[in-house]
């Protein structure tokens, strides 16, 4: 697995999207900028990156907090353009905390400016590649991934992880038949020559076609039992929603997931459990998952923020 040398991925832990850097000259590009509240740190490592270098412009992959987060600190420190997916432009203009899933979640966002847009099929350059945009939606309807056909390389944000892929908000909300269009995005990215992908979040890989086996066969699973899909999103989102907390009192978190309509309209009104019975599950869940663990009477995440 080589990456070109004017590509550097830097590679984060949750709650952050990777940041993948590419190095043009006396200038770079940077593709997706993390969630806000790593945002001094983003600009630390992406400053540490450039070595000397102006940041021109940063390309969003999708709309959602852990890639767009440090977009307005990074054009603060910088003064760089953002392009981002054409179908998202007028709800990052008018900031729109209910599109953007910033409201719904429980998550946060700073408002930053865009100045260009990316359709798909259409083709630019970064650091002497020619790379197409191709749309992507199921875990964000508008989303795009980035193909570069010369060297065979995926940019998948979170249509495409080595083990799985993003969660299925518009399918658990019921907004749009979001897990179809899952299933399309990895049928058409299937169809791709691909030797390398950067994912979102992960390192690079090369094992394409094991990770297109395992993502449609959680495709297979999910449209067998939905359950399991909302289950899956409940859990991820409150383990990021934790990793920012940091702690929470356990006899709060059937009153903090009350507060978040996102738990609320997936684990009540479409699991239909209670809150309590809902803060019982969750925790019992990913407790054995070792994906929480308690410190006293805290429930504390076991993960890298």
């Amino acid at each position: 697995m080589n990456l070109p040398k004017q590509v550097r991925v830097l590679e984060r832990g949750w709650l952050s999207s990777n940041n993948i850097l590419f190095l043009e000259g006396e200038r770079a590009t940077l593709i997706d900028s993390g969630y806000v509240s790593h945002a001094p740190q983003t600009l630390e490592l992406v400053r540490h990156a450039l070595d000397g270098r102006s940041l021109a412009r940063i390309i969003n992959t999708h709309s959602h907090s852990d890639h767009i987060g440090g977009n307005a600190a990074l054009q603060k420190a910088f003064g760089c353009g953002i392009t981002i997916p054409a179908g998202i432009s007028e709800a990052i203009t008018s900031w729109d905390e209910d599109f953007l899933m910033l409201r719904p979640s429980g998550q946060k966002g700073e408002p930053f400016r865009h100045d260009a847009v990316l359709h798909a099929e259409e083709e630019f350059e970064l650091a002497g590649l020619t790379w197409r945009a191709l749309k992507a939606p199921g875990h964000d309807m508008e989303a795009l991934v980035f193909y570069c056909e010369s060297k065979r390389i995926l940019i998948s944000g979170d249509a495409l992880w080595r083990d799985g892929f993003g969660v299925q908000f518009a399918e658990v909300m019921g907004q749009a038949p979001g897990l179809a269009a899952t299933k399309a995005t990895l049928e058409a990215i299937g169809r791709l020559a691909v030797d390398l992908v950067i994912p979102g979040h992960g390192a690079p890989f090369a094992e394409f076609d094991d990770a297109m086996e395992r993502a449609m066969k959680r495709v297979a699973a999910f449209e067998e039992d939905p359950s399991r899909m909302a289950r899956n999103a409940l859990k991820a989102c409150f383990t990021f929603n934790l990793l920012e907390l940091r702690r929470l009192r356990r006899v709060n978190l059937a009153e903090y997931l009350c507060g978040i309509p996102f738990f609320m309209d997936v684990g009540v009104h479409l699991l239909r459990q209670t809150p309590e019975a809902l803060a019982a599950w969750l925790l019992q869940d990913l407790l054995r998952a070792r994906v929480v663990e308690l410190r006293g009477d805290d429930i504390v995440a076991t993960l890298v923020a």
